[in-house]
């Protein structure tokens, strides 16, 4: 995998010119870090910055190359995965980057401290201070399971347990042996959610598509608006169909109310064909959840009811519970690969040299480009 850094948060090379309001963004962007903007622009490394844009703002990417026939080698990462034929690899030198704005660059970061705020968000601590609460998707996937501790309890007991739970009801599905409330294997996977429980797994599902098992098919409904669902349902067998219910508190409207749908359609269809309804809802639904009450008075039964944590950001939520739906694609195997590769880059991450840091040379890049 190639990433090029030609284009960082949508601004192309040729966008980054000298009438972006630097002070005021940064002044607005640094609001949620809980940073002043005065304690970020008197940094010496930013007023480096603030120099070097105006000595080499103008400068082409083609002179770089010109005067450093060594700049691809240079400005690039290869990553390695725990495989050796697989790894991820950076190249950043088709930027406007020189020697002396990525030094500066690294510095910036040393001087904000990253490398502390990295360390507290693996120990647990509450990096996320709107909400206090500790940010721990790098737990979802710590295939190592070293011990993570947050208000004294190490959390990879809950992450483990989940995790098997999630691969045991995977295998009876994928196997055949969960049956419908006629008797039916299943074949079709819908599911039901918004925001970060709909994006992530509906981008993943289909990015491994070749790693999927091919009949069963994925089917994902975000749209509160009926037609969305009423165009899914007209593509399956309810009788082999199971519906994840993705709500941490089963309340979220436009999730309830797609669900209430699907419900509803499965229980029509039941009595249209004078077949029971006894315990269909347990048989056609799942929930991934928290509200153990909520979900029993909707109909599914508890043992089916995969929990997530609130130290899950909604937009790495994929690695939890909420990555169900992937599983059942790709299977249990296939998404332990997928958290080990990421386990891969977390301790990268954690680890190499800023300069070598893939995650963290993207980042600097992109604020060279946002903000100068």
């Amino acid at each position: 995998h190639v990433l090029e850094s030609t284009e960082v948060n949508g601004c192309t090379p040729s966008m980054a010119t000298s009438t972006f309001n630097a002070p005021y963004e940064v002044a607005r962007r640094t609001k949620v870090l809980g940073a002043t903007d005065s304690s970020l622009l008197s940094l010496p490394a930013w007023k480096r910055l603030q120099s070097l844009y105006e000595k080499h703002g103008n400068e082409s990417i083609l002179s770089h190359f010109e005067n450093d026939h060594q700049r691809f080698g240079r400005y690039s990462i290869e990553v390695g995965l725990h495989s050796e034929e697989n790894f991820l690899f950076l190249d950043y030198s088709k930027s406007h980057i020189n020697d002396e704005i990525k030094d500066a660059l690294v510095a910036l970061a040393e001087e904000r401290g990253v490398r502390a705020f990295a360390k507290a968000m693996f120990d647990g601590q509450r990096v996320n201070s709107t909400e206090n609460r500790a940010v721990l998707h790098v737990a979802l996937r710590n295939r190592s399971n070293r011990p993570i501790i947050v208000d004294g309890k190490d959390v990879m007991t809950d992450v483990n347990n989940v995790l098997a739970q999630m691969k045991d009801f995977t295998e009876k599905v994928r196997s055949g042996e969960w049956k419908g409330q006629t008797g039916k294997s299943i074949s079709n996977i819908v599911n039901i959610g918004i925001g970060g429980s709909d994006l992530g797994p509906v981008m993943v599902t289909e990015a491994l598509k070749p790693f999927s098992k091919r009949d069963m098919h994925c089917f994902f409904v975000s749209n509160v608006d009926g037609t969305h669902m009423a165009e899914v349902l007209k593509q399956v067998n309810l009788e082999e169909t199971i519906f994840i219910i993705a709500s941490k508190t089963f309340t979220t409207q436009e999730t309830l109310t797609n669900a209430m749908s699907a419900r509803n359609a499965l229980m029509d269809y039941l009595k249209a064909n004078n077949i029971s309804t006894d315990g269909a809802v347990a048989k056609h639904f799942v929930a991934l959840s928290t509200n153990t009450e909520k979900v029993r008075e909707f109909g599914i039964d508890t043992v089916n009811m995969f929990v997530f944590w609130d130290w899950v950001g909604g937009r790495y939520s994929v690695w939890s519970a909420i990555g169900l739906s992937v599983m059942l694609s790709i299977g249990y195997d296939n998404f332990v690969e997928f958290l080990t590769g990421a386990h891969v880059m977390d301790n990268h991450f954690a680890s190499a040299p800023t300069e070598q840091n893939l995650p963290m040379m993207l980042a600097l890049v992109g604020i060279w480009y946002n903000n100068f």
